[in-house]
């Protein structure tokens, strides 16, 4: 069972020194008992006291990294069954099956499409980030041959699937440098497959029958000396796969069963397409540390990294642009002002249907903490006031032949005292963004 904040007190040596970056040892102790902190950050802790802490200091879900460089995944770490709680930090890895029956021109086509599966949405970059090579011919050698060709031409981390032990050894010889994530030991194969992890200090995903053989064989595994490890749960049927990725999360996050306090890989296995990206929703939704699929079409990566992209971006921290005059396209004396908010989803939606447009425009981004237009503007964060001393202050009206903005037509009502304000000519723009190539082009004249 869990220690409470107290009980973790007593352990400690009470010097309230602030090394561990807390004002105090109860502080310290609040921390460990949240699974917010870790005990190698106090350095007067006795031998004793860590041993007896040891427990309660590590993470209910392991922190486990998969690749090397810049490239490097890291899974797991997670300290609340729901985002609204806290905030979800590792996001779920998404990678692509590559079997190694696939050779010659047809496997450097799936590498490069696999490669450029990587996306731009509100100023962040989003993409898969592993390929599992799954050993389809149980051939040791082909299999080498198909993974030494595949790290030679992306820089994804990459799995390595195979039941055979002596497949994934010859395979390790030529990618060990890539710390690959090994997958799968079992109850039949765990001894040498360990044995393997250890000798190359890479991550081990272990499969069992249920969670009941699961929960029996990591113990085994990390006794052996492998901890970096990774559990594969996955059923036939992807609703008991569901349920089995929320009684893992659960158990080890509620009832701290370090047994299963590990991130869970989970392989779709849908042969239509479409259910296949429904399949990878279910499981990135509900809680996969990883997620493997067979296709590799950018229509059905691009709304599994999308929906990744919400789940773990803090829900109490809006995506923000910099506050500033952005010139988007070939502005000049006679391009027109607009005004928007920092919050990205809005400013990269105005942004696009600016460049759409093809008429050079200053854009306006005003601060408003991340907030969009109009729940700014009910909050009292954008104001005729921020806005006109923005206007103001940053010296446009020195580049313009003309003193006029145009604001978001669902905030009209602002216009009368931002022109009162400003001393500029307000102009009141269209509701959405989409409208905006059309208004420049019949309304606006300088």
């Amino acid at each position: 069972m869990a220690l409470t904040g107290l009980e973790i007190y007593k352990q400690l040596p009470k010097t309230n020194c602030g090394k561990c970056g807390s004002p105090t040892c109860l502080a310290f102790a609040m921390q460990l008992a949240a699974k917010k902190a870790s005990l190698d950050k106090c350095p007067d802790i006795s031998s004793e006291a860590k041993a007896a802490l040891e427990g309660a200091s590590a993470p209910p879900i392991r922190l486990i990294s998969i690749g090397a460089g810049e490239n490097k995944l890291e899974v797991g770490n997670e300290t609340v069954m729901f985002r609204h709680e806290q905030t979800f930090f590792h996001p779920c890895g998404l990678g692509v099956e590559i079997k190694d029956t696939v050779q010659g021109a047809d496997l450097e086509t799936k590498i490069e499409k696999i490669n450029k599966l990587c996306f731009e949405r509100v100023g962040q970059t989003i993409k898969v980030e592993l390929i599992c090579v799954r050993n389809e011919s149980n051939d040791a050698q082909k299999f080498a041959s198909c993974v030494e060709q595949i790290q030679a031409k992306t820089k994804l981390a990459l799995v390595l699937a195979s039941s055979k032990a002596e497949a994934i050894e010859t395979a390790l010889k030529v990618c060990a440098s890539a710390k690959p994530l090994i997958h799968a030991a079992d109850a039949s194969n765990f001894e040498a497959m360990v044995k393997l992890a250890k000798e190359h200090n890479c991550a081990l995903a272990v499969k069992g029958k249920g969670l009941d053989e699961l929960a029996e064989l990591t113990p085994r595994i990390t006794a052996a000396g492998v901890e970096d490890i990774v559990l594969d749960a996955a059923s036939a049927d992807p609703l008991e796969t569901v349920s089995d990725l929320v009684h893992i999360r659960r158990l080890a996050l509620k009832k701290n069963l370090r047994s299963l306090g590990y991130p869970v890989i989970v392989f779709t296995d849908a042969s239509d397409p479409h259910q296949e990206v429904m399949q990878a929703v279910s499981y990135i939704s509900k809680y996969a540390g990883i997620v493997i699929l067979t296709g590799d079409e950018p229509w059905q990566v691009l709304p599994l990294v999308t929906l990744r992209q919400n789940i773990y971006t803090d829900p109490q921290k809006p995506i923000q642009v910099e506050a500033k005059i952005y010139e988007i396209g070939k502005v000049n004396a006679d391009s027109p002002v607009i005004v928007t908010t920092n919050f990205s989803l809005t400013y990269f939606t105005v942004e696009g249907e600016v460049e759409a447009g093809k008429i050079g425009t200053y854009v306006v981004v005003v601060n408003t903490e991340g907030q969009s237009v109009l729940t700014a503007f009910a909050a009292d964060k954008l104001t005729a006031e921020g806005t006109a001393k923005m206007l103001n202050e940053s010296g446009l009206a020195e580049k313009l032949n003309h003193k006029k903005v145009i604001i978001p037509g669902y905030i009209s009502v602002m216009s009368g005292k931002l022109q009162e304000e400003s001393g500029w000519e307000v102009l009141v723009g269209p509701r959405e963004a989409s409208a905006l190539p059309a208004y420049m082009r019949n309304v606006w004249q300088s």
